[in-house]
């Protein structure tokens, strides 16, 4: 699945990915491939990307909002 990851400066992230988790107000969440629409708010924490290569990158968040919708997962990170 496509990930974005985009701050009000720049784009930090943008690739293929089989893995994401979130840091969800709720709690942390996953996203895998043909995961049914969603749009939520997100908490500061980490974000976990397991690339189709199996390589793990964090990134770092102070909050925002994620969207994922046919296989494409945007996060509007602060």
């Amino acid at each position: 699945m496509k990930v974005e990851i985009i701050t009000p400066d720049k784009t930090i992230f943008s690739g293929e990915a089989i893995l994401v988790q979130l840091p969800g107000v709720d709690g942390s969440f996953e996203i895998l491939k043909n995961h049914a629409p969603l749009i939520t708010i997100l908490k500061t924490g980490e974000i976990k990307v397991q690339g189709n290569d199996e390589k793990i990158r964090l990134f770092q968040i102070n909050g925002g909002v994620v969207e994922v919708l046919k296989n494409k997962v945007l996060v509007l990170a602060e």
